[in-house]
């Protein structure tokens, strides 16, 4: 792998039945800061998506663990790739869609939330990578331009697994979501 990887920056937003199945929670505390360490020394305490020195990041001078996935719509399957270490600004620009729910409850700053997709962007546009599907309309509505959105081919839900076929797979265990349906999720993240 080269570092730094600036593809970290095009994984997907978690499937909405998977929001709150995680390592972390599955598999403790204590597991977690193990993982999140080593990650944090492999680069010398250095951003994997975009190299930078954890005491020379913007917002935060720390990293961020961030589980990397292999996600497969059609089946609903999830694997753990690797944890991997982020600055703050990285970080958020793969949770884009929690992001644009911080924005629109006022508990995010538009400039920061700008900033953070303005800087991904440019990471992205120099690797010749492209941001998540997310990513771009969170782009348009920062720019007031939401109108012209349109929905990537391949993003269709109508094309993904059904809500209880989502499952993430951790050390050969399926683990499945908290959450029955869409309307339970909602309840939950209102």
């Amino acid at each position: 792998m080269t570092f730094p990887n600036p593809e970290y920056l095009t994984h997907p937003n978690i499937p909405k039945p998977l929001h709150g199945v995680n390592p972390r929670s599955i598999k403790g505390k204590e597991w977690w800061d193990g993982k999140r360490r080593i990650a944090y020394s492999t680069y010398d305490y250095r951003c994997w998506a975009c190299g930078v020195r954890k005491w020379d990041a913007d917002y935060h001078q720390w990293l961020e663990a961030h589980e990397s996935y292999d996600i497969n719509y059609s089946t609903g399957e999830v694997k753990l790739i690797e944890i991997i270490a982020l600055c703050h600004s990285c970080h958020n620009f793969i949770h884009s869609g929690r992001m644009m729910v911080l924005l629109q409850k006022g508990e995010m700053e538009r400039e920061k939330v700008y900033d953070i997709v303005l800087r991904g962007r440019y990471i992205l546009h120099k690797n010749n990578l492209k941001p998540y599907w997310v990513t771009d309309y969170l782009w348009l509505i920062l720019n007031d331009r939401e109108d012209e959105f349109v929905l990537p081919e391949d993003a269709n839900e109508d094309n993904d697994a059904s809500w209880s076929e989502w499952h993430l797979v951790l050390d050969g265990e399926k683990h499945y979501s908290p959450y029955k349906n869409i309307e339970e999720w909602k309840e939950a993240y209102r």
